[in-house]
């Protein structure tokens, strides 16, 4: 049994913070200063997390072992489980000509790549991040964007940095029930503060993304379309999640957004058009040959049907698996178990639930999109054979991927076991009623780390409510500022980097693509401590419901 210390360097919170966040210092500065291979930096991290969970931390060898093997299995399943299976689906899409059919159905919408960049990487992300989440929709409208003709390079970009607004109600808003479990507060109340500080990110987001596609000169020249995408967007999540549905937020809004912009291109175009790039060869930037096979003939609308065929059906599934009675009896199958030889306690001698696995293998998302994936076969009318050849070449893409993600996630269970995390945690706690402006650094940092939203609040949400107490500030604010934060954290996150890269054909360029979304996370990061320490104030507390 290890008890968990917090201030193990000279009874100091400081000092012990400043050993404890020694691993992400390294995990970054591998990634961003010597653009070291993530799954790299990722081991050469957990080793460090290793030595001072027993050298300073005092945890037994084996148990920080046992820590990291149960963080590497989270990592597989549920995690890379959706991610293969994502990828997969549009594996074979790619295999039977179906996906350019998708490609040139979007591209009759507007050959405008500025509008596409919003259109796919915001509001279509946004429809996949509110049914699978957990690194998906990185995954799918980075390509979709690749065979727009976008850079991949540029294509990973937008997609990681279009990723944020929507993540806290992702995955029909895990994050949010989540949250509302660890606080035992409500999550429809927690919903409704964070669908009044999300909602004013989503305004910013498409116009950042015009902005990284096509610098000022798209900003001049596409401002409407990013406007009107942003503005239906927050509106849309601001109604849903506060008077109709916490799950249904994303989706509502997604669908909302996309409507506003095709409608809007029907009679409004940008005043000079950028065209679609040509993706030829030769340049380091380019994607693999996978991604440069294209088809050219006229398309049908039975061809277009089964070109979106896929979508639709992950949309079904996912719905029809929500559906309350559905869903109580696929729960049936979920085990719960502790891991073995697990043995964990908080520093105030309470068990701690790290020590608890979930199978749920049909809840989960990656079960349903295996699910969809089936019917895809079906409805594309591709063979056993094919499709196995199809998860094959999957897996082949994804295997940097893989390890990548496992050893942050050891990593990051390392850390939570051995008290690092919850280290640097309370440090930031003790700053009274400052910490209304740190609230969201805290979900920052355990999205960067575990790349989950979901798994930030279990880690912290519990610690922000207790330091609210401490401060005298509103237990409902500083929750959700946790969710909130943490948002803008998954675009930096190792694991999220690893699975755009490898869907991108960038595999071991992870850190080219960390600088260049690292400064609009920290920029998006200091707008919503602002605005969180505005709403702990009188000048924006009518905000908390």
């Amino acid at each position: 049994m290890y008890q968990q210390v917090l201030d193990p360097v000279a009874h100091s919170l400081a000092w012990s913070s400043l050993i404890a966040s020694i691993p992400l210092f390294v995990l970054f500065i591998l990634l961003g200063g010597l653009r070291t291979r993530a799954w790299i930096a990722s081991l050469v991290s957990l080793v460090v997390a290793l030595v001072l969970a027993t050298a300073v931390y005092g945890m037994p060898f084996g148990q920080a072992l046992l820590a990291g093997s149960e963080g590497a299995a989270f990592g597989f399943f549920p995690i890379l489980w959706i991610v293969i299976n994502a990828i997969w689906v549009y594996n074979m899409t790619v295999a039977t000509g179906h996906f350019d059919v998708l490609r040139r159905s979007f591209a009759q919408v507007s050959d405008d790549q500025r509008v596409q960049a919003i259109l796919i990487a915001f509001s279509f992300g946004s429809l996949i991040e509110a049914l699978a989440g957990f690194g998906t929709p990185v995954a799918v409208t980075s390509v979709m964007l690749i065979a727009l003709g976008f850079k991949p390079l540029k294509a990973a970009v937008v997609a990681l940095v279009a990723n944020t607004a929507p993540v806290a109600f992702g995955a029909m808003a895990t994050p949010i029930l989540t949250l509302g479990k660890v606080t035992s507060l409500s999550s429809d109340t927690l919903g409704a503060m964070v669908g009044r500080q999300t909602p004013i990110l989503a305004v910013f987001v498409p116009l950042v993304l015009i902005v990284i596609v096509d610098g000022r000169r798209g900003m001049r020249e596409t401002w409407p379309a990013a406007a009107v995408c942003g503005i239906v967007f927050a509106v849309a999540q601001y109604v849903t999640a506060n008077f109709l549905s916490i799950p249904l937020t994303d989706v509502v809004a997604s669908l909302a957004s996309a409507a506003a912009v095709v409608l809007l291109v029907r009679v409004w175009r940008p005043r000079v058009a950028q065209r679609p790039a040509v993706v030829a060869g030769g340049s380091v930037d380019e994607p693999t040959a996978d991604f440069a096979k294209r088809v050219s003939r006229p398309d049908s609308r039975a061809d277009v049907a089964r070109a979106y065929a896929p979508y639709a059906i992950i949309i079904v599934v996912f719905v029809i698996c929500q559906i309350g009675q559905i869903k109580e009896l696929l729960n049936k199958a979920t085990q719960t178990f502790s891991w073995p030889g697990l043995h964990l306690m908080s520093h105030a001698g309470k068990p701690l639930g790290l020590v608890t696995f979930t199978l749920n293998y049909l809840t989960t998302p990656a079960t349903q999109m295996l699910l969809a994936g089936i019917f895809t076969m079906v409805a594309l009318r591709v063979g056993p054979g094919r499709a196995l050849r199809a998860y094959g070449a999957t897996l082949v893409q994804l295997r940097w991927a893989i390890l990548t993600v496992m050893a942050v996630l050891a990593l990051a269970f390392v850390m939570n076991a051995s008290g690092q995390t919850i280290t640097l945690g309370t440090w930031m706690a003790g700053a009274g009623g400052a910490f209304a402006l740190l609230s969201p650094i805290l979900g920052w940092l355990g999205v960067a780390v575990t790349g989950s939203d979901t798994s930030a609040n279990s880690l912290f949400g519990a610690l922000q409510i207790t330091a609210a107490g401490k401060a005298d500030l509103s237990p409902v604010l500083m929750a959700a500022s946790n969710s909130s934060g943490g948002v803008l954290g998954k675009m930096v996150s190792p694991q999220n980097l690893a699975i755009v890269a490898a869907a991108v054909g960038l595999d071991g360029r992870e850190g080219d693509i960390f600088r260049r979304v690292v400064g609009w996370s920290l920029l998006f990061l200091l707008g919503m401590c602002v605005l969180t320490g505005l709403q702990s104030t009188g000048i924006l507390s009518w905000m908390v419901p």
